[in-house]
């Protein structure tokens, strides 16, 4: 049975949401949203994504992401994949920690305001869920973008981009004040009555204006009967990191042959092949079979063994015994 159509283009913008597997807990402490939260900066710095909003709940979570390149689907397989492996180690379980495929409605980002009800909506979460009190601001809730939105002065990560969002409530967000400005404009909507509102978010395929939905019905009649997450409208994470051994070769005056020839642990070879593993999202199996550098369990090893280098010894200070 062939799966619902991934709609994937350059400059798309999505509200994802993913539950846990039979409704159970995704984050189990604040250490669990700690290492999403890490993971996430890992993928948009491989796929270039800018999050617009973010909300990290108990048993679920909702992203709000852009795509440069038309990548959602090997950035979320590589996102969902590694930071299950992530909780099911540091909780020392196995198996499925989400419920099936997630869920990706794609926005409107035309500047009409459907990005702000979006945004809305994931901000505004933890209050439908109970986890405000009446007097509590909405700020106290830290597990979402939203106090981020509000630190005039603090940095904000590379990866949240909030110009789009605040510019669709007239908002300048460079502006000295614009913290204050959205938190006084959200916490008037945090009263006001959203449930029809926010209906239209939580089903179809897209939210949007007429003619952009229209627009997405004919993509998604163009891309019927072909493969069943869409044409890939950018380079693929496999295309990339062909282009980046390629660039690497060519600045090393460095034949395939020669490549292919030297041995596994070659320092080339593993500069190489860190620098795949961290600007794409191809697997350390692919790499292993590109670089011929043996087995994927061998190249992980290699790859850890980069990453952390045994200590050296200390050199102690109490007097040596000359025997």
């Amino acid at each position: 049975m062939a799966r619902k159509l991934r709609i994937q283009y350059p400059g798309a913008i999505y509200h994802l949401m993913n539950r846990g597997d039979h409704q159970e807990r995704i984050f189990c402490d604040d250490e669990d949203r700690k290492v999403f939260l890490a993971t996430l900066a890992e993928v948009c710095d491989k796929t270039r994504w800018q999050i617009h909003s973010y909300c990290l709940m108990t048993n679920h979570l909702h992203l709000v992401i852009e795509t440069p390149d038309a990548n959602l689907v090997e950035g979320m397989k590589w996102l969902l994949g590694v930071y299950t492996a992530r909780f099911n180690r540091r909780h020392k379980v196995f198996g499925h920690l989400f419920s099936g495929r997630y869920k990706a409605l794609i926005v409107d980002g035309s500047g009409n305001g459907y990005l702000k009800s979006v945004g809305d909506y994931v901000h505004l979460n933890p209050v439908g869920a109970g986890l405000l009190r009446p007097e509590q601001p909405l700020e106290a809730y830290p597990w979402s973008s939203y106090p981020l939105y509000l630190a005039d002065t603090a940095p904000r990560p590379a990866w949240l981009r909030v110009d789009r969002l605040l510019g669709e409530w007239g908002i300048r967000w460079d502006q000295p004040g614009a913290g204050a400005q959205f938190s006084a404009v959200m916490e008037a909507r945090r009263q006001a009555e959203r449930d029809q509102e926010f209906k239209p978010l939580l089903r179809g395929c897209c939210v949007g204006s007429k003619q952009f939905r229209a627009e997405m019905l004919v993509y998604i009649e163009e891309q019927r009967g072909k493969w069943h997450y869409g044409a890939e409208l950018s380079e693929s994470a496999e295309a990339k990191a062909e282009r980046l051994i390629t660039e690497a070769l060519d600045a090393g005056g460095i034949t395939q042959e020669q490549l292919a020839s030297w041995r596994k642990g070659h320092p080339f070879k593993m500069e190489l092949a860190a620098k795949l593993r961290a600007k794409t999202t191809v697997s350390v199996g692919w790499i292993a079979r590109r670089l011929a550098m043996g087995t994927r369990g061998h190249l992980a090893h290699l790859l850890y063994l980069k990453s952390h280098p045994p200590a050296e010894p200390q050199q102690s200070n109490q007097p040596s015994l000359n025997i």
